[in-house]
């Protein structure tokens, strides 16, 4: 059956809340799948050094990537002084507004609340999003992170496909509570024959949490392909490994650090792109 276009449903939670629309039924499906996965941070949509708001442009270059599943982190639900501020400001949330016609399917966790609105994480994706939920992950009054697990369904594929956006925070200390959270969270939730995308902003400037992540079977994808998880911040000088690809259950065919222009200037953060293949 086809939903309505417009149909949106929430669910709250004790300090965080996701969304998520579900539009239309996919095409049946058939093994091998492969999958284009892209990781953003998009700084709320403003660029590089806060140069302008770039969010029209961004939508572009995420549309010209091609993928598959889209996972975004600081993206705005709302903001009322930047509304009334920028002429171009959308309507609709900053994810609903990347989302466009190209991913029907999309589903927002909100992690930080103001006055003036909130943002959060966000995945974007061409296959229906089952089931999702928000993950309170904060350590401290001041960060708040969360976890956006979203279950999607591929249509005449028995599997199950688990995508986890992830922004964890700056300080050592809620990195490492947060990454046994997140290991937590796998082990019971995510069944271990289902395939699995954890992706995201990590702020992992040390390289301390892939031999963790490794014990619950998740791979980085430019750690398989290139040795090293790639180098990501500062945009336009990327010199730290901030945002990371994990996969489990899927083979890595391909990783691309996109940090030339467009993308140079319309984040703090350099995109990652990976191919994957059930």
């Amino acid at each position: 059956m086809r939903a309505p276009t417009d149909s949106l449903r929430m669910t709250s939670h004790p300090s965080t809340t996701a969304q998520t629309a579900c539009v239309q039924t996919a095409p049946a499906l058939e093994l091998p799948l492969t999958l284009r996965v892209l990781t953003i941070n998009v700084h709320k949509g403003f660029g590089f050094l806060n140069r302008g708001f770039v969010l029209h442009e961004l939508r572009e270059a995420v549309r010209a990537s091609g993928a598959d599943l889209v996972f975004l982190q600081e993206v705005h639900g709302a903001h009322a002084r930047h509304a009334r501020r920028y002429a171009d400001w959308p309507l609709q949330p900053q994810y609903e507004f990347l989302a466009d016609s190209m991913w029907p399917q999309f589903a927002y966790g909100r992690n930080a609340v103001y006055p003036q609105g909130d943002h959060g994480n966000a995945l974007l994706s061409k296959y229906p999003i089952a089931r999702h939920d928000n993950i309170d992950v904060s350590v401290g009054r001041h960060e708040r992170r969360g976890l956006l697990h979203c279950a999607l369904t591929l249509p005449g594929i028995e599997l199950g496909l688990h995508a986890i956006c992830v922004h964890l925070g700056l300080r050592e200390h809620q990195r490492r509570a947060q990454i046994g959270r997140l290991i937590d969270y796998v082990a019971t939730r995510v069944p271990l024959e289902e395939p699995l995308i954890v992706a995201g902003d990590f702020n992992d400037w040390r390289g301390r949490i892939g031999d963790e992540l490794a014990q619950i079977g998740l791979r980085e994808v430019f750690a398989v392909r290139r040795n090293a998880p790639a180098r990501t911040f500062p945009a336009r000088f990327p010199l730290l490994p901030l945002d990371r690809i994990y996969v489990r259950g899927l083979q890595i065919e391909d990783a691309a650090v996109l940090d030339t222009r467009p993308w140079s200037h319309l984040s703090d953060h350099a995109a990652l792109l990976s191919q994957v293949r059930l």
